[in-house]
């Protein structure tokens, strides 16, 4: 069933139950107002005849009887009963009317008078004391004129109930077409994009209801898989690229060797090329597992706790074994009082080989100037910020540094395959941190990496 037949029936149906709903009450209480106007005018009826009947005043008496029959008209099935009360308080069985209960007679003595209702026929009864003793008055008669006024409005609610009824239906329809009418457009556009047209984007309205934020989110996806496809086509041109110059290297210069028969020091120079491109293939292969890997969702990487400040501890000595001319400096003025704070969950090789790169990368690219390690860290992350003073990125390029094997247009003379960075991101990211990178050419580069501080249970 779709979205619009649902709207439609649940529309109808809470409309249309509303209606039925305040249409009962109305007849309700119409009908209770109905029946209490009845039983006053069989009170005020069964007071006139008292007073016509049980007095000795037969002037009096007269003026009530002509009263009654001059201005009462008499209602249908209309009785009267009265029924004298002994000494002890006492009635005469034969002179109750069999249709009423003896708790009737009971709460007219008790209360003054009371009501009854034998299906359509209505009884009132009034206690009447005269200097002919106590009475118990009683007049009966069916509530034809209320019955008929009842059937009527009845009839007026279903006809009412039933033009609701097609009113309802008549603007659900409209109201549900309406309503779904930008999820009809955007389906529609949805349609139109494949993966050979992603630069298309949904009109989104400048109204900020729910279909204005999914037309929003579902751009904002497209940017995302465009993104995607564009890196993915990129990295497969890049990396055949890549790794196709070693292999044609290696293949040329074996063939060349083994072309005819040559002295011993030429083998030896071709052994050396082969050796030195099949290396720079190795490292190529290496890089590109260690991207690939991080690029999980993380759950075959074991985390564990680690302190920050000992991880950055071991990245300078790492640093120092590779390149012993390096300037590179640890800054302890930001760190906290609270060691609790240092701690992180975390895979200690991969962020050892994300922040290796990082700072590989700064003293590479600032020919072994100073450079800065700088560790802060609060109730929710801890914060590594590496500066140096190099060549720093040109800032058209800083929207593709992430892109394996994308490197800046100012590192022609530096040796390197643009994996470190995206390789690094990757690595943050799965830790559930971030990596912001702040840089100006010729100024230097600043990249901060934020983690999630671990937070241990406290004992209750």
């Amino acid at each position: 069933m779709k979205i619009r037949q649902k709207i439609l029936i649940l529309f109808t149906a809470l409309t249309v139950s509303i209606i039925v709903l305040m249409s009962a009450f109305a007849y309700y209480l119409i009908s209770r107002h109905s029946f209490e106007d009845f039983y006053k005018r069989l009170e005020i009826r069964a007071y006139i005849a008292a007073r016509a009947t049980l007095t000795n005043d037969k002037e009096n008496s007269a003026t009530y009887a002509e009263l009654r029959r001059a201005h009462l008209e008499r209602l249908p099935f209309e009785q009267e009963y009265i029924i004298h009360i002994d000494s002890t308080g006492n009635i005469p069985r034969k002179a109750m009317p069999k249709e009423l209960p003896a708790t009737f007679y009971s709460r007219v003595k008790l209360n003054g008078k009371a009501t009854y209702r034998n299906k359509n026929t209505f009884y009132e009864g009034v206690l009447y004391d005269s200097e002919l003793g106590s009475h118990i008055v009683i007049i009966s008669a069916q509530n034809a004129y209320g019955a008929e006024y009842m059937a009527e409005l009845k009839r007026i609610l279903l006809i009412c109930l039933a033009i609701a009824a097609v009113v309802v239906v008549t603007a659900g329809l409209f109201f549900s077409r309406y309503i779904l009418r930008p999820v009809r457009h955007i389906t529609y556009q949805v349609k139109n994009i494949s993966a050979h047209n992603l630069h298309l984007r949904l009109g989104a309205r400048d109204s900020k209801d729910e279909i204005s934020e999914l037309s929003q989110t579902f751009n904002n996806m497209l940017d995302r898989l465009e993104t995607a496809f564009e890196t993915q086509n990129n990295f497969v041109s890049n990396a055949s690229h890549e790794l196709g110059t070693p292999l044609t290297a290696i293949i040329g210069e074996a063939e060349l060797a083994l072309n005819k028969q040559r002295p011993e020091e030429e083998y030896r120079q071709s052994l050396e090329v082969i050796l030195r491109e099949a290396e720079r293939l190795e490292h190529i292969t290496k890089s590109l597992l260690s991207l690939a890997q991080t690029g999980f969702d993380g759950k075959r990487a074991q985390l564990k706790k680690l302190r920050t400040d000992e991880l950055i501890f071991i990245v300078k000595d790492t640093i120092d074994r590779i390149n012993p001319e390096n300037q590179v400096e640890i800054d302890y003025t930001m760190l906290p009082e609270d060691e609790d704070k240092l701690v992180v969950l975390g895979n200690e090789q991969l962020l050892q080989l994300a922040l290796s790169n990082i700072v590989q990368n700064a003293c590479k690219y600032s020919n072994n100037q100073p450079a800065s390690i700088a560790l802060a860290a609060t109730d929710k992350n801890n914060l590594i910020i590496i500066k140096d003073s190099g060549i720093g990125i040109p800032s058209q390029d800083l929207p593709f540094i992430y892109d394996p094997f994308f490197r800046a247009s100012n590192t022609e003379g530096y040796k390197g395959y643009g994996i470190g960075l995206p390789l690094a991101r990757n690595i943050i990211r799965l830790h559930g941190g971030n990596i912001v990178v702040n840089s100006q050419q010729n100024k230097g580069t600043e990249i901060r990496i934020s983690l999630p501080t671990y937070i241990a249970a406290k004992p209750e």
